[in-house]
């Protein structure tokens, strides 16, 4: 799974997960290696790494949703320090690639209004917006898209 001299990707633990997690601001609240346990336990999942340079610099991971068929591209994420670098698209595409071998027929993610980075990333990426879900103020409104694998 390597996309480059100085980037790679790998199946990544529940603590590295937790590690990168913890070093994204964008993420509210705290959280805790039992968030991640928890959430995965018992689902056909994917948890994938980046490294940049062999320094862990980015993950995404999702699971199975309660619709068989469709993949939920729950969380990820890019260290600050470490944008701009085509990590999160090499993430993605290799969370996709493995979806569809598992016979996903499409996948997808939500994310929230006060993050129009992570909507134009999706929009880029041939997602669809196909859900708004009001909670909170606008701000936090859920933007949920799917994209056909």
């Amino acid at each position: 799974m390597e996309n480059s001299p100085s980037l790679q990707l790998r199946e990544a633990s529940l603590a590295e997960l937790f590690w990168l997690h913890e070093r994204i601001g964008e993420f509210p609240g705290k959280a805790s290696l039992s968030f991640y346990e928890e959430r995965l336990r018992h689902r056909v999942s994917l948890a994938l790494v980046a490294l940049w340079d062999r320094e862990l610099a980015g993950f995404k991971v999702g699971y199975q949703s309660e619709l068989p068929e469709q993949f939920y591209s729950w969380m990820g994420g890019v260290r600050p320090e470490f944008r701009r670098k085509g990590i999160a698209t090499a993430l993605a595409e290799e969370q996709e690639r493995w979806a569809k071998e598992q016979g996903f027929n499409s996948i997808f993610f939500k994310t929230r209004n006060r993050f129009p980075g992570m909507i134009q990333f999706g929009i880029e990426r041939g997602f669809k917006v196909v859900d708004l879900l009001p909670k909170g103020g606008v701000e936090d409104y859920r933007i949920v898209m799917r994209k056909e694998l």
